[in-house]
This record gives structure tokens, C-alpha cells and sequence, in this order.
């Protein structure tokens, strides 16, 4: 009997049990692995030719973008979200008002309140819906919060920022991968790979909507973001690419190699039944402690004086503890007998 997609995708990650910090660090694929230990040899044996890595980067945008259902000349690449949400923050006219979520990730924060001129609002994330107003730019906020794995009622706020002409900015670096994803719904999208898509770190993408993406400046341009890529290395001409790849970086390469296996990997997965699998495995722990179900991948409690990290940690299991409290995230290569792990060495 086949297995199911799930089951053969949690086969490709070699065995690491007690890993349940998917929300910090994904874990790559043997792959992935592959990929990135030929691409070495390659390198060490002066095989490398750069060009050849144009094809890799062009299959991986596609695999993302098929992800979060937009097109690919709607995706630029990058290496970092701060960076890429900077652009948009270059964006905004003189005066313009950022709503924001207390406690958000700062690279979706930082770059508006380093942007002078513009006036930064923040209030608690169940309020941003109410909160945008009519002076609202821009709302921007994670689909799933990273302190607490608490997801945002996108279907209010969208509904709000429509009826107050208000752009959107949704951060899916703790979503895409686990947690189903329609980057079309918004103005613009931020993501970086290397946590529930299991990829290198400096792997990062930007999804822009026909009305945001001609306002947004290409600050970053380089040769990569030429209309021929291999034709702009050279100034003072310079021609820029006509659609999203105006914004790209020169790409990282051997992250970009790591990346194409993964991304590809979640890019044919129902990740309907990604989410089912993790938050199952977060409502079992949340039975078995005795706490409210939080229906997320990401399960947290208060633990302010690190106790809990500790007596985890020193059972060899793998968790976090972010804004004072735990944080524990199940991916696909969790299963049950983790959970009574946990419970075990907390008990």
C-alpha cells in the first residue's frame, strides 16, 4: 500500500526525535541534503558554472508561488524579510499612517519605524480590524504570530481594509508550510523559507499586488534585477526587469540549491492536511497538560522563569521559550509519542 503524501513527506526528514521547534529552525530533507552536498562537490571540484543557477532560482519562485497561489512574475526573491518589507516602507507617502500588532515580529515592524515621516500605530492584534481608519496606509501584521502561534483573523481585517482603501502586509514566514496560504488576498507578502518550509536561512520572498507593486521603489536593484539578468552586470544603463523580479537580490546560491527540493516538496502537499497533522499533535499536547485547545502547530504557555525550557531541554527535547513563555511547534516529522514525551518530562 502507498503511503499517504503526509506520511512520504515526513519520511523524506531523517529521524530527529524531540525536535518540536519548527517555529525556530526547520529541519531540511534528505534532499536537500543531496542537493547542497553535490552542489559543494561541484564546487570544490571547479565545476560551478553561475548561470546554471538561474534555472534553480526560476523553479524554486514557481514552486512558491504555486504555494501561496499567486503568479510567479508576481514574486521577488530576496535573502531577509526586513529588507524585502523596507521596500514597501520606501513606499509609503509622507505622513502616512502604519497600523501594526503589538507584539508582531520586528522585521515587519522595524523597517516602517526606522522610515522617517511616517507615523507607526500599534495596538493588540484581535483589535486591528476595528482599528483601521479611513488615515490608514497600510495594515501589516503575521498570519501567525511567532511569541504565541496565535493566528489573525485575516477575513476581518481584509473586510476593514477594504472599506478604508487600506493596503495590506502580511508576514507568512510562520505559516507557509503548515498552515494554508493565499498570498493573492494581499497587497503584499513577506516570507522566509527557513523555518516551516525547511530551507537554508537566506532564502526570502516578496509578493506584491498590481496596485502596490508599481509604487514600490527597486531601492535593492543589482544586475539580478534586470530585465536580462546576465545583460545588466555593467553600468550606467540599466533596465529593469517589468514585473516583481524588478525587486529581486542576487540570490544566495547554494541556499537557493538547499531551497528548490524543499519548497517543491510543500508546493505538492495538501497543506490542509500539513495543518491537521501539526495542530492535532498541538490539541493532543494541550489534552494531555490539561490546558484549553489553542487549534495551532504552535502551542504555548507562560514560563517565565524558564522552568519548563529547562526540564525539557534536559530531556533532550527541542523547544523555545519566547516572550517569556514556552513554545513548543510540531511539524510533519512530529508525531504522539512526542507529545508523551513532553508530558513525561514535565511531570
Amino acid at each position: 500500500m502507498e503511503p499517504s503524501p503526509i506520511a512520504a513527506a515526513a519520511a523524506s526528514f531523517p529521524s530527529h526525535r524531540g525536535y518540536l521547534n519548527a517555529a525556530s529552525t526547520g529541519l531540511p530533507t534528505r534532499q536537500t541534503i543531496a542537493a547542497i552536498q553535490a552542489d559543494l562537490a561541484s564546487w570544490a571540484n571547479a565545476e560551478c558554472d553561475p548561470r546554471s543557477y538561474d534555472a534553480v532560482i526560476a523553479r524554486t519562485r514557481d514552486s512558491y508561488a504555486r504555494l501561496v497561489g499567486v503568479p510567479s512574475t508576481r514574486v521577488a526573491i530576496g535573502s531577509q524579510v526586513s529588507a524585502q518589507t523596507s521596500l514597501v516602507a520606501a513606499a509609503a507617502p509622507a505622513g502616512a499612517e502604519v497600523l501594526v500588532a503589538d507584539g508582531d515580529f520586528s522585521s515587519i515592524v522595524f523597517p516602517f519605524i526606522a522610515r522617517p515621516g511616517i507615523t507607526v500605530r500599534s495596538v493588540p492584534l484581535e483589535a486591528l480590524a476595528d482599528s483601521i481608519s479611513s488615515g490608514t496606509w497600510l495594515v501589516a501584521f503575521s498570519l501567525v504570530q511567532s511569541a504565541t502561534g496565535e493566528i489573525a483573523d485575516v477575513q476581518a481585517i481584509l473586510e476593514s481594509a477594504k472599506r478604508h482603501r487600506t493596503l495590506t502586509l502580511c508576514d507568512l514566514t510562520q505559516a507557509a508550510g503548515v498552515f494554508p496560504v493565499d498570498a493573492s488576498r494581499f497587497d503584499a507578502t513577506v516570507c522566509h523559507a527557513y523555518k516551516w518550509l525547511c530551507s537554508p536561512r537566506g532564502v526570502s520572498f516578496l509578493t506584491l499586488s498590481d496596485r502596490l507593486l508599481p509604487r514600490v521603489p527597486a531601492l535593492q536593484a543589482g544586475w539580478y534585477a534586470g530585465e536580462d539578468v546576465w545583460a545588466s552586470c555593467y553600468g550606467p544603463e540599466m533596465e529593469l526587469a517589468n514585473d516583481a523580479r524588478r525587486l529581486d537580490v542576487s540570490p544566495a546560491w547554494q541556499a537557493w540549491v538547499g531551497a528548490e527540493p524543499a519548497i517543491e516538496l510543500f508546493a505538492g502537499l495538501d497543506i490542509g492536511e500539513v495543518w491537521a497533522h501539526a495542530a492535532g499533535l498541538g490539541n493532543a499536547l494541550c489534552d494531555a497538560l490539561g490546558m484549553e485547545r489553542q487549534d495551532q502547530a504552535i502551542v504555548t504557555w507562560p514560563d517565565p522563569d524558564g522552568e519548563h525550557l529547562m526540564k525539557l531541554s534536559a530531556a533532550g527535547i527541542r523547544v523555545a521559550g519566547r516572550a517569556g513563555r514556552l513554545r513548543v511547534s510540531f511539524h510533519l516529522w512530529n508525531d504522539e509519542a512526542e507529545v508523551q514525551a513532553v508530558v513525561a518530562a514535565l511531570r
